[in-house]
């Protein structure tokens, strides 16, 4: 045994090891070639899903997927999932029917969250029977329905105010084999409080208890919300306190609803000093904690407090966010302070926060209100520039009192706009008008009534069509 290991060493030096070596490293390298092949040809996108991201018109995707059947090609989950998924986000529920019929026909195995994603876009039109219907043959698709999907279901139901087929659905969860955690009563909570109907919304609440099911943030959060907004701050902060007592650790929008309520009776200071609480506490003041306070100095006509807890934020050094600024700015506008509003704005864009449709919006009307049209029609420009557009009754003011300025060019630019959007003035506007360029030309009495006459009657045919 001893003298056997030295004899293999010495076996071991004598074989010319270069050929073996020179082997194995050439048979790693075709591995290494089969092996980036392979995954080349996994990851290539397929040719029926690359030409159907290209097409936008519904009908045209359909054609397109029967185009490459013909052609022979075999349509896997993938191509009937994305064509699905484009029919209806395009709303077309008749076409979504027939696919799935091709779906089942085929017995292609689908997945649950294609299902998901069909029963909210279901929701958002309005078609909760579809929607119903399509959770219960699921399983017709060689589709396991877990949790997720009857979540899905229960929360477009409370979302369209069928609280009471949500409420049978949630009766029948166990018979269905789902064992429910803080999701489903959380929906039912919501749904209930938004009716304004706490006495239900607190049996869930207790029923959650029984079957030991822990409450988790978001449940507190509805109920502390409901009670702060509805004048009821001490039982909210009762509910504060209970859940800290459980080990449940209050998040910044729970400070935000119990700010909200003491805002709303009064308590301002109170409220500004939850901000120093929250951190004691370890939770980080956000955003949306200083928004609260803000939005109440604004209702409160107290601008320049507000003005200053912006710039306490940013020496804190928080950024304020689009919202945040959206806020000051509404109330600016509000209390007929446009050229404030707007320099708050130019301000926003300096620090690199960009505006939204909103804030130009605010803008706009804010300038139409203090009869400013010609700064209206400045920030009317910029907000196009970016792809975002004014209410119609916001055109139909800049329209009149750009006219009344004198403005006839820029009145004429934002009539072209209007056309663009398939806009029209209103019966109201046209009048004032009519009226304004019959003044100006002096005597013109019966020939006003008759173009008031000749605009409403267009009026009513635009709206019969």
């Amino acid at each position: 045994m001893i003298l056997s290991r030295p004899k293999t060493i010495q076996i071991s030096r004598c074989i010319d090891l270069s050929h073996y070596q020179q082997y194995k490293t050439q048979a790693k390298t075709n591995n290494n070639k089969k092996f980036q092949s392979f995954t080349r040809r996994r990851n290539r996108p397929t040719p029926f899903l690359t030409s159907l991201k290209e097409v936008k018109d519904p009908d045209k995707a359909l054609s397109l997927f029967h185009e490459y059947q013909k052609m022979g090609y075999k349509h896997d989950y993938p191509s009937y999932s994305a064509l699905i998924y484009k029919l209806a986000r395009s709303r077309d529920f008749t076409a979504v029917e027939k696919v799935l019929g091709y779906v089942r026909n085929k017995n292609i195995r689908c997945g649950e969250t294609l299902f998901i994603a069909l029963i909210q876009h279901l929701g958002k039109v309005q078609l909760i029977d579809k929607a119903i219907e399509l959770f219960d043959t699921m399983t017709g698709f060689n589709c396991v329905r877990t949790s997720q999907s009857f979540n899905a279901l229960l929360n477009v139901l409370v979302d369209n105010g069928r609280l009471l087929d949500a409420n049978e659905l949630f009766r029948r969860c166990y018979k269905m084999g789902f064992r429910l955690n803080s999701v489903p009563f959380n929906i039912m909570i919501k749904g209930w409080l938004e009716k304004g109907d706490c006495v239900q919304a607190y049996q869930v609440f207790e029923e959650m208890l029984e079957r030991k099911v822990e409450p988790s943030v978001v449940t507190y959060n509805s109920l502390i919300g409901y009670f702060c907004r509805n004048g009821e701050f001490y039982k909210g902060k009762d509910l504060f306190e209970d859940m800290i007592k459980k080990g449940k650790y209050p998040n910044a929008i729970t400070y935000a609803l119990l700010m909200e309520g003491l805002c709303s009776t009064g308590e301002y200071r109170e409220a500004k000093k939850m901000l120093f609480d929250m951190e004691y506490r370890g939770c980080k003041p956000r955003l949306v904690n200083f928004g609260v306070l803000m939005s109440d100095l604004g209702k409160r006509g107290r601008i320049e407090e507000a003005k200053a807890l912006l710039l306490e934020m940013k020496k804190r050094r928080f950024k304020p966010d689009v919202v945040t600024y959206n806020i000051l700015i509404n109330y600016l506008c509000k209390e007929g302070r446009a050229a404030e509003a707007y320099k708050v704005f130019f301000e926003m864009q300096i620090g690199g926060c960009e505006a939204n449709a909103a804030t130009y919006r605010m803008l706009v009307d804010g300038f139409c209100q203090v009869r400013d049209f010609e700064g209206g029609l400045k920030v009317l420009n910029a907000m196009m520039t970016n792809r975002h557009f004014p209410r119609v009754e916001t055109f139909n003011c800049l329209v009149v009192g750009l006219v009344k300025s004198g403005n006839i060019a820029g009145a004429c630019f934002v009539l072209e706009e209007m056309e663009k959007r398939n806009m029209r003035l209103d019966s109201g506007s046209w009048e004032v008008l009519v009226r304004h360029s019959c003044e100006e030309h002096g005597g013109a009495g019966e020939l006003v009534n008759d173009l008031i006459a000749i605009s409403q009657v267009s009026s009513m045919w635009e709206e019969d069509k």
